[in-house]
C-alpha cells in the first residue's frame, strides 16, 4: 500500500519502504550502493551469484539491518531438483543474517514451474521465520494473477512499464483480496523505452530515465519499482524520479504512446 509517492508499506510485512528500490543487475559498484543506502534507499534485489552486491550487503547489514530490506531467491533451472530451504540457508549465509525479508523462485514462467511442493516449502520458511515475504517473479500475468488472489503467496515481481502495461488487466484487478506486495522491474525496458523507435517522428522527444520511472510509480497498485544503475551517474538520474512526483495526465499519456510503438518493435527477451 502506498503511503504517499515515495513509500510504500509493503502487504502484510509491516515493512515501509522507499518505493526506487536498488538490483545490482549490472553491477553498479560498492561505492554506488552505498551512496543509494544513504539517499534513503532501503530495499534492494540481488542474486545469490552476484557477490558485488551480497558482499556489500553483508557489510551493510551488520550495522542496519533493521531498516535495510533484501529480496533475493532461488532460481528455476530445474524445479524439480530446486531446494528451496537449501537455497534460502544459502543466502543466509552469504548475507550473514537470521531472517530474508522476501524469498522467491525465480523466473516462473508457466504453472509447472511452481509445483505445489515449493509453494509449501516457501510457507514453511515464512512460518519459522526465516523469510519474511514470500512469492514468485513471473512473466505468465494470467497465472500471477490467479496466484495473488489465492493469497498463498503474498509477493510478486513481475514485468511492467510504459510497453508492457497488461499487468492492468491481468494481475492488477486481482490484488485487493490479499493486498501481496507488487515488485515491478525493467520500467525502462531494457533500455528501450530511452532509444528512438523505427517510425517515431525525430521532432518528438524520447523518455527519459526518470520519466519511465515515474510511469510505474504513478501505478498505486505498484510497491516498488526497482531501478538498476550501472554507475553512480545513472543511479543520481533514477532517483529524481522521487522527487519529480506522479506523471501528470500529458506525460502519461505521451508514455503511453511511446511505449506502443516500442512494444509494437517486437523484441523478443527475458
Amino acid at each position: 500500500m502506498n503511503i504517499d509517492f515515495t513509500t510504500s508499506q509493503l502487504g502484510q510485512t509491516g515493512i515501509t519502504a522507499r518505493r526506487l528500490g536498488l538490483s545490482g543487475t549490472y553491477w553498479p559498484g560498492k561505492k554506488t550502493i552505498y551512496e543509494a543506502v544513504d539517499r534513503g534507499v532501503n530495499f534492494f534485489f540481488c542474486y545469490g551469484f552476484d557477490r558485488q552486491m551480497t558482499q556489500t550487503l553483508r557489510d551493510l547489514l551488520r550495522t542496519n539491518r533493521e531498516h535495510l530490506h533484501v529480496v533475493t531467491g532461488a532460481y528455476n533451472l530445474l524445479v524439480t531438483h530446486t531446494d528451496i530451504r537449501k537455497s534460502c540457508e544459502k543466502r543466509l549465509r552469504q548475507l550473514g543474517t537470521d531472517y530474508i525479508d522476501f524469498f522467491f523462485l525465480l523466473g516462473v514462467n508457466k504453472p509447472e514451474h511452481l509445483p505445489e511442493k515449493v509453494v509449501d516449502d516457501l510457507c514453511r520458511l515464512k512460518e519459522e521465520g526465516k523469510v519474511r515475504g514470500i512469492g514468485m517473479s513471473c512473466h505468465d500475468r494470467v497465472f500471477a494473477g490467479k496466484m495473488m488472489a489465492e493469497g498463498r503467496l503474498d509477493t510478486i515481481m513481475m514485468r511492467y512499464n510504459a510497453a508492457h502495461r497488461g499487468a492492468e488487466t491481468d494481475i492488477f484487478p486481482h490484488l485487493a483480496a490479499h493486498h501481496p506486495t507488487v515488485i515491478s522491474y525493467t520500467a525502462t525496458r531494457w533500455g528501450f523505452l530511452l532509444r528512438r523507435p523505427k517510425g517515431w517522428p525525430k521532432n518528438e522527444p524520447i523518455p527519459t530515465a526518470p520519466q519511465c520511472y515515474r510511469f510505474v510509480l504513478s501505478n498505486p497498485n505498484v510497491d516498488i519499482v526497482l531501478n538498476a544503475p550501472s554507475n553512480v551517474r545513472q543511479l543520481r538520474e533514477n532517483l529524481t524520479a522521487l522527487e519529480q512526483g506522479p506523471l501528470p495526465d500529458d506525460e502519461m499519456a505521451f508514455m503511453r504512446r511511446f511505449g506502443d510503438v516500442v512494444h509494437a518493435q517486437k523484441k523478443y527477451f527475458m
